[in-house]
């Protein structure tokens, strides 16, 4: 594997929207894991854009439960509620090459401030000129913020973006097809995901980003806006999901898989060694420390096809 070992940083970036479940657990291992084989520093992002939803004391216990696991972080946490400032500056950069547009009609607000698991639906808008609904009364555009409160949009090209996945391979987003014109500002002021995540990722130096495989499609999306921003592409890797009896990728509704529930039955150790199991790191289900799995680790050694746990 072909990677510079110099300034390598990488991140996990949580939403503070509930408990860690056991998915959670293994995106930070193998991104904290990918990171450390190559010697270099892991971040912690709290991801908490979602006004609603986001609370604090769910980031706190995010910060004990990795730190009860043994995976620390080496800078951070930041939050992103913090950082609406910078978020503004960059889309008024976007607003001077224009590509914005106001809109008051989409099936995906709801969703825009959070990570796009899956394939989220395009938003749903009626024909407009940039930042001017047609037929209604022209928007006051105030640096960011919009008088009219509508929903602000990207404008996206006919662009295919393609990039090497560390362990899927190569991938090609149709950005106009498959994603077309994306929110990143709701109407309700929230910063959405993918501006807020390719800002921050940007100029907080991350140079290796670890998920789930879900946000394969995502990953064409962020390097195509970080294009218009100037910034640098990054190295993604992907996962495989582990998934509940049903088949489905596990969420916070999976109670059972939830840290809390874990943690009455097993040692930090014991679910750190089935995670390693699960990933082919190691080839027995026995409990260890994060730091027993550094010089084990390799990308060959992950499956590629989803993870079934009961």
């Amino acid at each position: 594997m072909n990677i510079d070992e110099k300034n390598v940083k990488g991140r996990f970036a949580p939403s503070p929207t509930g408990r860690m479940h056991l998915g959670n657990v293994f995106s930070a291992l193998l991104s904290w894991l990918s990171v450390k084989i190559q010697g270099g520093d892991w971040l912690l992002r709290i991801e908490d854009i979602d006004p609603q939803r986001s609370k604090q004391h769910y980031a706190d216990q995010i910060m004990r439960d990795l730190e009860w696991l043994g995976i620390t972080w080496d800078e951070g946490p930041y939050y992103q509620s913090q950082r609406g400032d910078i978020y503004e500056e960059h889309l008024n950069k976007l607003q001077s090459q224009g590509l914005l547009y106001h809109s008051y009609k989409t099936r995906a607000e709801r969703l825009a401030v959070s990570a796009p698991q899956e394939k989220s639906p395009s938003p749903r808008k009626t024909p407009l000129s940039p930042l001017v609904s047609r037929g209604a009364e022209t928007p006051k555009w105030e640096g960011a913020v919009c008088s009219a409160t509508p929903n602000i949009l990207l404008k996206v090209s006919d662009e295919v973006i393609t990039y090497n996945d560390l362990h899927y391979g190569e991938q090609r987003v149709d950005v106009k097809k498959e994603i077309g014109d994306f929110i990143v500002r709701r109407r309700d002021g929230a910063w959405a995901y993918q501006l807020a995540v390719v800002v921050d990722d940007a100029l907080m130096g991350i140079t290796e980003v670890v998920r789930g495989r879900d946000l394969l499609q995502s990953a064409g999306q962020q390097i195509y806006l970080g294009g218009l921003l100037g910034f640098p592409r990054m190295q993604y890797a992907h996962l495989p999901l582990l998934c509940n009896e049903a088949g489905q990728r596990l969420s916070k509704r999976d109670k059972s898989m939830d840290l809390g529930q874990l943690q009455e039955h097993h040692s930090a150790e014991d679910i750190i060694g089935h995670l390693a199991f699960l990933a082919h790191i190691t080839d027995k289900d026995e409990p260890c420390l994060p730091s027993d799995l550094i010089p084990l680790f390799d990308w060959q050694k992950v499956p590629l096809k989803d993870i079934p746990i009961s």
